[in-house]
């Protein structure tokens, strides 16, 4: 896994979450995370398509429920921020959910 870039993402609350970026094709270990689905702008920002939580980022985005949302709005990217307790990572979630509207959670 080759981190490509470091993203911050600020919650409602105010809190900061700083984001691993890695390629979209990254295969990942079993570990739990929030993660965010990227497309790099040609400017090397990011756009967050999505944003979700997983306890095994290894097995999350083979067959991912949202793939046809990702691939409509250019995923380049995936974002990790791991976290292995699932109540603190459903915190985390609705707190960055709470702040930014992704194209791709409807």
């Amino acid at each position: 896994m080759v981190k490509q870039a470091t993203v911050t993402l600020t919650g409602a609350s105010g809190r900061n979450y700083d984001f691993e970026v890695y390629p979209w094709d990254t295969q990942f270990n079993h570990v739990g995370a929030v993660y965010c689905v990227l497309r790099r702008k040609p400017e090397g920002n990011f756009n967050i398509i999505y944003i979700g939580q997983t306890g095994d980022l290894s097995e999350r985005f083979g067959d991912h429920h949202k793939q046809q949302c990702f691939d409509r709005n250019g995923k380049t990217h995936i974002g990790v921020y791991p976290e292995p307790s699932e109540a603190r990572r459903l915190t985390i979630e609705a707190d960055l959910l709470g702040k930014y509207k992704p194209a791709c959670n409807d």
